[in-house]
C-alpha cells in the first residue's frame, strides 16, 4: 500500500468514512455514471407521484405545464452545472463544513439544524407516498388532500416500518445510497412511462390534440389550492430544488465528482423525473378525476384525494405498488443522507451512521402526518426560499471574493464563531422578501431569486466593511 493510500485511509477513518470535515481524496472520486443513476432515481421518484397530480389541482393549462416545465427544468440544470458542481469540485467539502469556515461554528449550527429538519420533513412526505402503496393490500383508508393527522393505526404502523428500512439504507453512507438509486431508478422510470401510456389509453387519447386537451386552457383550482399560471410553473420548477442547487446543498454530493461536467447529469433527473414523470403522474390523476368517487368529492365542493399508490395500482397493477414504494425510497434515501450530514456537523463526535438514524427517525415521525405530502407544492416553495439565500453566500464568495477584496473563509481565519456579514445578509434578504410575499400576496417562489441575489450582494458589502475594521 502506497503512502498516499495510507494517508487517505487515515483521513477517512478520522472523517468517519464520509469525509465530513476533510476534502474528498482523489482515490474516492466517482465518474458521471454514479451521479446519473442517483439523480435519475431521486427525481423520478416519490415526489413526482404527488407533484404531477397537484399541478392539475392548481388548474394549469397545457401550454403552462408542457412549455413551462421545459424552461424551468433547464434553468435548474444550468444552476447545478455552473454553480453547484463548479464550486464542489474546487473545494470538495460538504455544504456544512464549507459554511462553518465562512459563517462560524455557532451560526452554522442554527442553519444545519434548520436544514436537517427541513430535509427530514421532505423525506417524511416521501415515506407517506410509499405508505399509500403498501397500504393497498390492507384496504387502508387513504389520506385526503386536506388531511393533516394520521387516519388510523394501520397507517402509523406501515409508515414506521417503511421509515425504518429507508433510514438503515441511508445510514450505510453515500455508496449504498448511490447503489440503491442505480438499482431502483430504471424500474421506476419504466413504471412512470408505463403509467403514462396506460393512462393515455384510459383517457382515449389518439392524437396530440387529444393529449393537449387533457389540460386545454386550464381550469379553476380545486378548493384550497391556488391558480398556477405559466410563470408559476417555470419559477416553481426552477426552484423546486433551490436548496440543492442555488442553496448549495448538493456540494455534499458533487464533492465526489471527478469533473464539474458531472453537473449535467442532473438533466436526467429534470427531464425524466420533473418532466416525463410529472406529466405521467398528472395523467394518472386525470383518469381518477373521471371516476364516480372523484366526481362525488367535486360535487360536494371538496378536493379529491391524491394517493399515489392507488393511482399507480389502477394503471399497472402490482407493478404500480412496487414502483411507488421504490419511488418513495429513492427520494427519501439521499434526503435522509443529507439530513444526517447536517446533524453530524452539529454533533461531529457522533458517527454519521447514528446521526443518519436520528434523521430517519425524525423523517418517519413526519411521514405519519400526511400534511407534508398533501401540501408539497407550498412546502417545497417555502423550503427553497428559506435555504437558498445562505447558498448565495458561498456562490458570491467563490466567484467575487478576490474582485471585491475580501478574505475567503473569514470565520476560520479570524477565529470567530458568528460572521455577522452572513447573519445580516440572510436576515435582511429573508425578512424583506418574506414580508413582500405575505403583504402583497406574491407566490413565494417568485421572490426566491431576488432574495438569493440580495443575500449575496449584502454579504459582499458587509464583509468588506467588517473585514476592513478587523483585519
Amino acid at each position: 500500500m502506497s503512502q498516499v493510500n495510507i494517508e487517505e485511509d487515515i483521513i477517512e477513518d478520522i472523517a468517519g468514512g464520509e469525509f465530513e470535515r476533510t476534502p474528498v481524496p482523489q482515490s474516492k472520486l466517482k465518474s458521471w455514471k454514479s451521479f446519473l443513476g442517483m439523480y435519475a432515481g431521486e427525481h423520478a421518484a416519490g415526489t413526482e407521484f404527488m407533484i404531477g397530480p397537484l399541478f392539475l389541482t392548481a388548474g394549469v393549462s397545457a401550454f403552462d405545464l408542457i412549455i413551462g416545465l421545459l424552461i424551468g427544468n433547464l434553468l435548474a440544470v444550468l444552476s447545478w452545472r455552473f454553480l453547484t458542481a463548479e464550486i464542489a469540485v474546487k473545494n470538495r467539502l460538504t455544504l456544512y463544513f464549507q459554511l462553518e469556515k465562512i459563517c462560524g461554528k455557532k451560526l452554522v449550527t442554527g442553519y444545519n439544524l434548520a436544514n436537517g429538519i427541513l430535509f427530514c420533513f421532505l423525506a417524511g412526505s416521501m415515506i407517506t407516498v410509499s405508505a399509500t402503496a403498501v397500504g393497498i393490500p390492507f384496504n387502508m383508508p387513504m389520506p385526503k388532500l386536506s388531511d393533516t393527522m394520521p387516519n388510523g393505526i394501520t397507517w402509523i404502523v406501515i409508515v414506521i416500518l417503511i421509515g425504518a428500512v429507508i433510514s438503515i439504507i441511508a445510514a450505510k453512507g453515500y455508496d449504498t445510497v448511490s447503489k440503491a438509486a442505480n438499482w431502483m431508478s430504471p424500474i421506476i422510470v419504466i413504471a412512470f412511462l408505463a403509467c403514462g401510456i396506460v393512462a393515455l389509453n384510459q383517457l382515449n387519447v389518439t392524437s396530440f390534440s387529444d393529449f393537449w386537451n387533457i389540460w386545454g386552457e386550464g381550469s379553476d383550482p380545486f378548493p384550497g389550492q391556488i391558480k398556477y399560471t405559466f410563470w408559476h410553473v417555470v419559477i416553481w420548477s426552477w426552484f423546486a430544488n433551490a436548496a440543492m442547487h442555488v442553496g448549495m446543498s448538493d456540494l455534499s454530493v458533487f464533492r465526489f465528482a471527478k469533473k464539474a461536467s458531472s453537473g449535467w447529469t442532473t438533466a436526467a433527473g429534470m427531464y425524466v423525473g420533473h418532466y416525463m414523470a410529472w406529466i405521467a403522474a398528472a395523467l394518472l390523476y386525470a383518469v381518477y378525476l373521471k371516476s364516480p368517487e372523484a366526481l362525488s368529492f367535486l360535487s360536494n365542493g371538496e378536493a379529491p384525494p391524491v394517493a399515489p399508490g392507488p393511482l399507480a395500482h389502477n394503471a399497472i397493477g402490482v407493478f404500480g405498488i412496487i414502483a411507488v414504494v421504490l419511488a418513495g425510497w429513492t427520494t427519501a434515501n439521499p434526503t435522509i443522507y443529507r439530513a444526517g450530514l447536517a446533524f453530524q456537523a452539529i454533533i461531529p463526535k457522533v458517527s454519521t451512521f447514528w446521526v443518519t438514524i436520528i434523521a430517519g427517525t425524525v423523517a418517519t415521525i413526519a411521514g405519519i402526518f400526511p400534511a407534508f405530502a398533501m401540501k408539497l407544492l407550498g412546502f417545497v416553495a417555502l423550503y427553497g426560499f428559506i435555504l437558498a439565500p445562505v447558498g448565495a453566500v458561498i456562490v458570491f464568495e467563490h466567484f467575487f471574493a478576490e474582485k471585491f477584496g475580501i478574505k475567503k473563509n473569514y470565520a476560520e481565519i479570524a477565529g470567530i464563531k458568528i460572521n455577522n456579514a452572513v447573519l445580516f445578509a440572510w436576515m435582511i434578504s429573508f425578512g424583506l422578501f418574506y414580508f413582500i410575499s405575505v403583504q402583497f400576496d406574491i407566490f413565494l417562489s417568485f421572490v426566491t431569486f431576488p432574495a438569493w441575489l440580495l443575500s449575496g450582494v449584502l454579504f459582499l458589502v458587509f464583509s468588506k466593511y467588517l473585514q476592513k475594521n478587523k483585519l
